[in-house]
């Protein structure tokens, strides 16, 4: 029984990344370690911005903006094993003024291993203060239920 909320409807498509696990990310038994699914689920959220054109450090560098998870809830259903290859989704399910909300997933192939909502709130990066995100960020996310 899945204890993270069911994602209602998304803005946009998913986003997919791959990613294959390797020694570092295992315990001595060959099992991933818990705390690498919350790197591979960052990377992806990563690599999601990137698909938008947004490269964190430019947007720290020219805007004085970063991205912080202040909130987090993590199932670990099944476990991922050394040399498998992992997708990873980003679905936005909220972008708001100041804070957007993930539905994230880790699956082997078919197998979902991991189910997670992240909520990652935008700072301004010399202050660690809440702002809005960027007016053109907020209209890019929410250009892709347009897609």
């Amino acid at each position: 029984m899945s204890r993270v909320a069911a994602p209602g409807p998304g803005i946009g498509p998913p986003f997919m990344h791959s990613c294959r696990v390797y020694w570092e990310d295992t315990d001595a038994g060959g099992v991933v370690y818990h705390a690498s699914y919350i790197r591979f689920l960052e990377r992806a959220r990563s690599e999601w911005l990137r698909s938008l054109g947004v490269a964190q450090g430019e947007l720290r560098e020219r805007e004085d903006v970063l991205f912080a998870v202040c909130g987090m809830q993590v199932d670990f259903l099944a476990p991922a094993r050394l040399d498998d290859v992992l997708s990873v989704s980003v679905l936005v399910t909220r972008a708001r003024l100041a804070s957007m909300v993930f539905a994230q997933q880790v699956c082997c192939g078919e197998r979902v291993l991991v189910e997670a909502t992240v909520r990652a709130a935008c700072l301004t990066a010399s202050t660690f203060r809440s702002r809005p995100l960027p007016a053109w960020l907020l209209q890019t996310i929410h250009s892709l239920d347009k897609a």
